[in-house]
């Protein structure tokens, strides 16, 4: 039987990425990180000190770039790695993680050129089924029609203290209320920008995982995901 298209979008701290990595490791399935596609431009934009207010500039780059993602290598996903990759056929895994990379990312997210030729991208990776990705606009914009939609959310408390857990483990020296502040910021961006703003999709299943932990979460999405295929195989068979 054809996969299920699984689509997860939520807000920064949500847990989006170890939630559905898990998820498509339980069901067999290609997980894939939108957000490593944003932040792979965004490198290369800092790399060539292209100004992050010059739309013009970044839609010309992001057309000249290729972008691969890759599964990691089992030492990459021990320590963390979602997917192996690749800019310009050059691995950037370790480069694209950094606070810079991310708010640039951020920035670059809200162009509308960019956006169109990476979703494009995301389309062509993700097309046939059998995917899992996340991202702020994954069930709204890029997989419309995906057969099972997730809004993971979270306090905003709970998400800040969990990327600072992220930013400890990396040594990185910034407060708790340092990240409370930065998570608000990109909840503020991410709801307001003009290009695909987070929204939940009106089809999209609402799942908090306030009080949830990874596995958890991953465990109730699966459910959720057997329930949708079996609702999809009785409809075919009553068609």
């Amino acid at each position: 039987m054809p996969k299920l298209t699984i689509a997860i979008d939520g807000p920064a701290g949500s847990g989006k990425s170890s939630v559905a990595r898990r998820i498509a490791a339980v069901l067999d399935y290609l997980y894939l990180d939108s957000g490593a596609m944003y932040r792979a431009l965004a490198l290369k934009a800092l790399q060539h000190h292209i100004a992050l207010e010059n739309e013009t500039q970044l839609e010309k780059l992001a057309t000249e770039t290729h972008i691969e993602l890759k599964p990691p290598t089992p030492e990459q996903e021990q320590s963390g790695s979602k997917n192996r990759v690749f800019l310009d056929a050059v691995e950037v895994t370790d480069a694209i993680r950094t606070g810079e990379v991310a708010q640039a990312a951020s920035r670059l997210a809200t162009i509308a050129g960019v956006r169109q030729v990476l979703v494009a991208e995301q389309q062509r990776a993700g097309a046939g089924g059998g995917v899992v990705m996340e991202g702020r606009d994954i069930g709204t914009v890029v997989f419309p029609n995906a057969e099972l939609k997730i809004f993971l959310d979270a306090s905003p408390e709970v998400r800040a203290e969990r990327r600072w857990k992220e930013h400890q483990e990396k040594g990185d020296s910034a407060t708790i209320s340092e990240v409370l502040e930065e998570v608000r910021e990109r909840d503020q961006r991410d709801r307001e920008r003009k290009v695909s703003p987070l929204i939940r999709a009106a089809d999209a299943v609402i799942v908090d995982n306030t009080a949830m932990d990874v596995e958890e979460t991953a465990r109730l999405i699966v459910l959720l995901a057997r329930e949708r295929d079996k609702d999809l195989v009785a409809a075919r068979r009553n068609a």
